[in-house]
């Protein structure tokens, strides 16, 4: 038997385990309760919560993206060590009020809080338009780290189409089936596992190429000093870039509806406790970080189609000849991939069933919304499958894609909590004029503003345009009435 035929055995054993336990995870509660399938009805624990949050970022933006930059960007790969840390920090003070009023009011979207607070439901739709959009790239991002998995570990006898299709078809089939709860405890396993082996691979990668930590530094600076600065001249990274990468991802975190709508799964106590407690995981994203340093000046860019597949590359060629081990370790990276594609594709069926279809048709009887949100499983699944299949961006930058967008959302919350006096009408103006003025800069613009990125200029026109139309705009009875509810809860 060949290596890699004991690598697919060992990656398939952990496949059928994620699928059972997500099936499992379901059984015993109500197949048909919308409460249960969008937020579990509110009944997480801080064990299952701080899994939950922190397998949504260790992801394959982390397993194989993060290496991915680490070795062809150097320094402003840290970026990421500093969002995962402050990353959930706004929760801190904005979750327990948004558990209570969801809570109150029995939300279970984004769309659900916000057009409510501004009493529009045409900001409900926007809202799921814009989080739908932010997931596809999302999402798109971990079928795309599970094809690269796949393919390379069993060196190309699995097609890139092919690994994605199985690996990803049974993330759906348990979402659709148990919802976000099939996605927390899965994550509780796929999070375990990966994180025990992001140590083990980092240090065996620096030992077995460099010798040590220290070691690989300093022959990384004898090599090419510049890898190791930002934003100095010949670095990777501009100043403004890394530091405006670090603000939207900070900022556009908690946007992201499917880690807000996870107020709405717990209680107040357990999101400050939860978020006290997640900065540990910023330590399972070094390991992941050194890999990538790991094999700068090792492997040339040229046995590699794109950085995002470094990790794959130095596991089929520096590891050992165990295929069992190799097997092993490449099940951890796909579970990096599939812990927050679920909770991800969870979060656009819920979108799309409640803050739009029902936003659009009020009457539709709640059992016929459930199957709408376990029909749009599929439905965006395939959308971001065809993508990941078919397109071409790499995953940072797919991940900073999505942010962009996502970000746009924070004006709307922070000023449904803390601000009386802002009107529905400025929210819609400065999200679709934020969005707008993002897609432009990241998709269509040769450059940025001062190579800033395009979210965080979006954000500004964003902020001015709620300012502006606020003071032009006058609120309703209605708002004024739901502006003070937020503000004194």
């Amino acid at each position: 038997m060949e290596k890699w035929h004991i690598a697919l055995v060992a990656i398939s054993i952990y496949l059928v385990l994620a699928f059972l336990i997500g099936i499992m995870a379901g059984k015993g509660k109500s197949f048909f309760s919308l409460s249960e399938y969008a937020v579990g009805d509110r009944s997480f624990n801080l064990f299952v919560m701080w899994f939950l949050m922190g397998g949504t970022i260790f992801s394959a933006f982390a397993f194989l993206g993060g290496p991915g930059w680490a070795y062809s960007k150097g320094a402003a790969s840290f970026y990421i060590l500093v969002y995962c840390t402050l990353g959930l920090m706004p929760w801190y003070v904005i979750g327990p009020k948004v558990a209570k009023i969801g809570k109150k009011n029995n939300y279970i979207t984004m769309g659900d809080f916000l057009g409510d607070r501004f009493q529009s439901k045409l900001l409900t739709i926007i809202v799921g338009i814009v989080a739908i959009l932010a997931f596809i790239p999302y999402l798109t991002l971990q079928i795309k780290g599970m094809a690269y998995i796949f393919n390379v570990l069993t060196y190309d006898n699995i097609p890139y189409w092919f690994g994605a299709f199985i690996s990803f078809g049974i993330v759906v089939i348990y979402v659709a089936t148990s919802g976000v709860r099939g996605a927390a405890w899965s994550d509780v396993f796929q999070a375990i596992l990966m994180l025990v082996i992001a140590w083990i691979l980092g240090m065996y990668f620096v030992q077995k190429l460099h010798g040590g930590i220290g070691n690989m530094f300093e022959t990384i600076n004898n090599s090419n000093n510049d890898f190791l600065l930002i934003g100095e001249e010949g670095s990777a990274m501009s100043k403004a870039r890394y530091s405006s990468n670090i603000i939207i991802s900070m900022i556009g975190f908690v946007m992201w509806p499917h880690l807000f709508t996870k107020s709405y799964t717990t209680t107040e106590k357990r999101i400050k406790t939860t978020v006290a407690v997640y900065p540990i995981f910023a330590l399972f994203l070094l390991p992941v970080l050194f890999i990538g340093f790991s094999g700068y000046g090792i492997v040339s860019s040229d046995q590699i189609e794109n950085s995002g597949q470094i990790l794959p590359y130095l596991i089929t060629n520096y590891l050992t000849e165990s295929g069992l081990l190799y097997g092993i370790v490449g099940a951890g990276a796909l579970a990096a991939a599939m812990s927050s594609s679920d909770a991800i594709t969870h979060g656009a069926s819920v979108s799309f069933g409640r803050d739009i279809c029902k936003a659009i048709y009020s009457k539709i009887p709640e059992n016929i919304e459930l199957w709408i949100m376990r029909g749009a499983v599929f439905g965006v699944g395939a959308i971001a499958y065809l993508i990941a299949i078919f397109g071409s961006e790499g995953l940072i930058q797919l991940l900073l894609g999505a942010y962009g967008p996502i970000a746009q959302l924070a004006p709307a919350v922070y000023a449904s909590l803390f601000f009386r006096k802002v009107s529905a009408i400025s929210i819609i103006i400065g999200l679709i004029l934020g969005v707008c003025i993002t897609i432009y800069y990241q998709y269509f613009a040769e450059s940025t503003l001062y190579d800033l990125h395009a979210g965080l200029i979006g954000l500004a026109f964003n902020v001015t345009a709620v300012f502006i139309f606020s003071c032009m705009c006058s609120q309703s009875d209605s708002e004024i009435v739901k502006a003070k509810e937020f503000n004194e809860i």
